[in-house]
């Protein structure tokens, strides 16, 4: 399951983006702007999406039964994916909708001062909530450049308010700058260019999270760190020969199951190789807590080879 921090980095931008929605909305009202609709849009969208992670995080908590003997862990990578779905279909789709139709009949925005009051806020709360799930992705970066450590993370609920709420910053800019243009150069029809690219903006957003969570819903290893530490342990066996296979896969953000092949000494009884088995089952759930699972299978090398 997903650690307590995904759940705080969510309702952070939970309570952020419901306030900014409604301040949104009135503002398109009141205003008639394309540009802060398909923001306030937006704003919904990032709100129903948050519900959804905790939700998925709620379910990915039902222990294992007869039907799912490994239990729920991969719902929060399939909620994952259905807010990707939505971004892309309700915010990006609407936003260029709205876009098109505005492109296609331009008209004044009125009281723009309304419009940067509103954008103003929606900077400084969308900001606080960027800035907290940025301190919570950063805390498992380590040493990785960004994109290989949204690659290689394994926790869809903080990369995915961490994409949401950079693609609202850079909309409300583009919201902002469109507006106040459209205003001073008399261009009304900017304001509804600037809703087409809020749309696309949201498109890009929720094509590279359905990227991210196709790969984790279809099965991602543990993380290289992770391989070695379980190598270093079995090689401090001396009753190991060879590692014929090491097969891990997320079933959660941090459940991994693990299947190990191993060649062990001919010479061993099978109490010597149970008892090998078990110390070292012992030091890697102790080493690495997120493997819930330890399949270890004794094999010959050369018979797994020719297989």
């Amino acid at each position: 399951m997903a650690s307590h921090s995904s759940k705080k980095v969510i309702y952070a931008a939970l309570a952020g983006n419901g306030l900014i929605a409604i301040s949104k909305f009135w503002a398109a009202a009141y205003t008639g702007s394309a540009a802060m609709f398909s923001e306030a849009i937006h704003s919904v969208v990032d709100t129903g999406n948050q519900c959804l992670l905790l939700y998925g995080l709620k379910r990915a908590k039902r222990p294992a039964d007869k039907t799912h003997p490994f239990g729920y862990g991969m719902e929060v990578y399939f909620w994952s994916f259905v807010v990707a779905i939505l971004i892309f279909g309700l915010g990006a789709g609407i936003s260029i909708n709205e876009g098109i139709a505005k492109v296609k009949n331009p008209h004044p925005v009125n009281d723009p001062i309304v419009n940067y009051i509103v954008i103003g806020f929606s900077v400084i709360f969308e900001a606080a909530a960027f800035s907290f799930a940025f301190k919570e992705f950063y805390k498992s970066k380590g040493s990785q450049n960004w994109i290989k450590a949204v690659r290689a993370s394994k926790d869809p609920a903080i990369f995915t308010v961490l994409f949401e709420d950079f693609a609202a910053l850079i909309g409300l800019i583009v919201a902002g700058v469109a507006i106040y243009l459209g205003d001073i150069l008399n261009m009304p029809v900017l304001d509804g260019i600037a809703s087409i690219i809020i749309g696309v903006i949201l498109a890009v957003t929720a094509s590279c999270l359905a990227f991210e969570c196709k790969g984790l819903l279809m099965g991602e290893s543990a993380s290289e760190a992770v391989l070695t530490g379980i190598k270093d342990i079995i090689k401090e066996e001396s009753q190991v020969l060879h590692i014929n296979e090491i097969l891990t896969m997320h079933l959660g953000p941090r459940d991994i199951l693990l299947n190990l092949s191993l060649d062990f000494k001919d010479e061993l009884s099978s109490g010597n190789v149970e008892a090998t088995i078990s110390k070292m089952e012992l030091g890697i759930k102790n080493k690495f807590p997120e493997i819930k699972r330890v399949f270890i299978e004794a094999q010959n090398w050369m018979s797994q080879n020719k297989d």
